[in-house]
This record gives C-alpha cells, structure tokens and sequence, in this order.
C-alpha cells in the first residue's frame, strides 16, 4: 500500500517549517494564497527562516515576513518586496545563474501549490514548472497546498502525492494577468517585427502589450513554434488562428493570463518544462529559425538594452532574455528588441545616448541583432559604432532624431 501524507491545516503545516531554514515558494501563477497567509500569521515561530522563489511583480504581493527575523531573498523586485526594506534581499541573475545558485544552496523545505493527484498518484505543477520541478527530489521538507483547479499539465509529471510531507486542500483560482490591449503604437512595432520571422519560426517572448501583440501579428504564418520560459494569453489567438505547428508545438516553463489561457493548458500543444530545459542554452542553440523576442525601456546608440528600472526605481531583474539571446546566437537565429520610440506622449526618447538608459544594461550589445520600434528596424549586425547609431536615430521617434544626432557626434568625439 502506498503511503498517503498527512492532511493539515495551514497553519499546521506552516509550523512544520525548519525554523531558520531556507525554504522554496512555488510563486508565478501557482502561489498558494493560503499558505502565505499562514506563513505572515506565523510570527515569531519561524524565526530567521528564508523564503526565496520567483515573484513577479504586479503578481505575487505578499511578502513572507513573519517578523523581524524572517528574511526573504527574491530575483524580481515586486513594490511589496522592495518597500518591505532590509529583510529583503535582491539578487539581480539571470535564469540560469539562479538555477546554479539553488543547486549550491541548501533548502531545507518547500511549500507549493499542485494538482489532486491523478490515476497514477502524481500531481502536476500545472503551469509553473520552472525551478521546483528540478530542485523537489533535493529538498527533505514538501508541503503542498493541493489544489483541484490546477491543471495537470504536459511535460514534466510533477510530484508523486506520496513524496509530499504533508498537504492541506482547498480550491484557488490561480493568479493571472489581464490582456493589457494594444493601440496602434503597439501593433505598428508588431508589425515590423513580424517581417523578421519566417513560417516554420521558433519564438521566445514573454508577457506584455508589446510582445502579445508580436504574437498576434504573426497569425498569418505557419508551423511556428514557442520555445519560453514564460507564456500568455496571446499564444491561443496563434493556435486558434492555425499558425501553430502540429503537435507539442508550445514548450514553456511558466504560463500567466486568464482563465481561457489555463483551461487550453490540458490541450496536448502545451508541453511544460523545468528551467534547465526552457533556458538551456546548449539546448536552444539546437532549434532552428530561432527568434528570441524581448521589450526594453530604452536602447542606447551602441545597442544595449535596458529593462530592470522605471520611473519609481528598480522593477524588475534581468529574468531570461540573456540566456534566450545566448542560445539563439549560438543557433544562428536572431535577437530582437522591441520597445516604443518614445515615452511620456512622445516627450521623451526611448532611444538614448550611449550609457544613458536608467539602470544596468540588461542586454548587452553583443546580445541584440536588431532593434524594432513603430518606425522601423535597426539592423545592428556586423555594424561600425557610427553605423549603429545612424540605424538606431533612424527608428528614433522624428522629434528627437536631430538632437541625438547632435548627441551622438559630440560622444563619438571621445571614442
């Protein structure tokens, strides 16, 4: 006979956690709600425990902070996290290297949202497969929030029900993300970046106006495929619209949209998958026709590409697009950014001098083959620095082409 864990309360469960350990949060789409509100109630009770796992801003809002002692580490500044002050650590890496740090780094337990087990006795960690799917069988602590609206997903098997330490059940509607639209901005970037992509195409992008309307303006190709380590709503309309390749034409780490999206993700198109294979770069430099998709806040004249800062600080960490722009460099596909040419109602120029994009670069020149916005494409291969700033001024919105011109031959002079 095979084992069947205790059921608990969550405040039970929440008590079963090695006080002063580190501990795995399912977050993304899959975050318990139940259990992090038992995690906030705990008080004292846990100590100097770490919570550390993917929150994503707009997202995951709570903060797992017991007290003065608990700590939380995260690789995205969510608002909450950031104005919950030095009981927050936050570590700017990307995918692969937060893989490799929570391989080296002991984790004493996890607490997780799953499917009910199926026929078999395993429960799926329907759409948000990313790091835990790897790292469970390491971690000795598995406590589960079993939850039946989670949907058993392609791909990875998840978790034997048996392998947990303990569960509580209850259903949640998993958390999702509204379409934000498009206006003609949006869909006339969309546009230009869909002549860069062929029929037969293996696309990475990841959510937002920008890269939900790259989607939709592809509906007319064929046989495409998405490589992601995230996916929205946006990949129905390719489906629906017949632009998918036959099969399991669909792999990703993470889904996060509505409900409509989380109802297909039993359909056999989706396939799910751990980091280690969405952001394996060994892996994506094997796919043809790759196109690594991704927006930015601004691009410099040399062509790096900033993403991580906004008007209010820091809202974000660098997430997947260097390891994507590594693979599909090594595939001999093409990187390509994505961004309006103008900010603020057309005030200010999303296209900036060299080294003036706020924060760190988050792409690098070396990891962008084009740059796209409403009014053109920049092709910045095998490109002088002259020739790149003449490419980028040329897609810069035409109210600010003369002084960044102006800009770019008083920089020039130094270098």
């Amino acid at each position: 006979m095979q084992r069947v864990p205790p059921r608990a309360t969550p405040d039970e469960l929440i008590a079963m956690l090695p006080v002063g350990g580190r501990v795995l949060v399912s977050g993304c789409s899959t975050e318990s709600l139940l259990l992090a509100e038992a995690v906030e109630q705990a008080g004292d009770r846990l100590g100097a425990t770490t919570f550390t796992g993917i929150f994503v801003p707009g997202l995951n809002t709570c903060i797992y902070l017991a007290d003065g002692q608990a700590k939380v580490e995260t690789f995205f500044l969510t608002p909450e996290l950031k104005a919950a002050g030095d009981n927050v650590t936050f570590l700017p890496l990307c995918y692969e290297d937060i893989r490799r740090h929570l391989l080296d780094t002991t984790i004493d337990a996890a607490v997780m949202m799953v499917s009910s087990p199926d026929g078999s006795g395993m429960c799926s960690f329907g759409p948000a497969v990313d790091f835990l799917a790897e790292l469970w069988p390491r971690i000795p602590v598995r406590l589960a929030h079993v939850n039946p609206l989670v949907p058993h997903t392609h791909g990875h098997p998840g978790i034997p029900f048996r392998e947990l330490t303990a569960f509580t059940e209850s259903p949640q509607a998993l958390l999702g993300a509204e379409d934000p639209g498009t206006d003609a901005v949006t869909e006339a970037i969309a546009a230009n970046v869909a002549q860069l992509v062929p029929d037969g195409a293996t696309l990475q992008t990841g959510l937002g106006k920008v890269p939900g309307a790259v989607l939709r303006a592809l509906s007319g190709r064929r046989d495409l495929r998405l490589h992601s380590g995230l996916i929205g709503d946006a990949v129905l309309d390719l489906e629906e619209a017949g632009a998918l390749a036959a099969g399991a034409s669909v792999i990703a780490g993470v889904a996060i949209g509505s409900e409509r999206l989380y109802t297909a993700l039993v359909r056999p198109t989706y396939s799910f998958a751990p980091v280690c294979v969405t952001h394996d770069v060994s892996g994506i430099a094997r796919i043809p026709a790759f196109r690594a998709i991704n927006s930015a806040t601004e691009v410099d004249l040399f062509g790096q590409a900033y993403a991580e800062v906004g008007p209010k600080g820091l809202m974000s960490g660098p997430g997947g697009a260097t390891d994507f722009a590594r693979g599909a460099r090594m595939a001999g596909g093409l990187r390509i950014v994505a961004l309006a040419a103008t900010a603020a109602k057309g005030k200010v120029s999303r296209i900036v001098t060299p080294n003036a994009g706020a924060g760190p670069v988050s792409l690098s020149r070396m990891d962008v083959d084009f740059v796209v916005t409403e009014f053109g494409i920049a092709d910045l291969r095998g490109k002088t620095y002259d020739q790149r700033a003449t490419e980028l001024i040329a897609i810069a919105h035409p109210a600010h082409r003369d002084a960044l011109g102006a800009q770019w031959r008083e920089f020039s002079q130094r270098l």
